[in-house]
């Protein structure tokens, strides 16, 4: 069964849960960091999408509109 230390590598080194805890706390702020990075991105390419979306619906909506328009044509009977 494993103990709270144990010997790696060559023996002369003992893994203390000190070194586990400074280990994952290092690793915790580098994903942190680039959770931050990534959020950022995720945000820009959220508004450019959005304003892609609503700009293609204002295009169409501009064709269509064009294309199926009324004919009204007055004769005098």
């Amino acid at each position: 069964m494993a103990t709270a230390t144990q010997q790696v590598g060559d023996g002369t080194r003992t893994v203390t849960r000190d070194d586990i805890e400074a280990k994952l706390r290092e690793i915790r702020g580098d994903v942190d960091s680039v959770g931050e990075n990534a959020k950022q991105y995720a945000l820009i390419a959220g508004a450019v999408v959005a304003v892609a979306v609503v700009g293609l619906a204002f295009a169409l909506g501009k064709r269509k509109g064009k294309k199926k328009r009324t004919v009204v044509e007055v004769r005098r009977v």
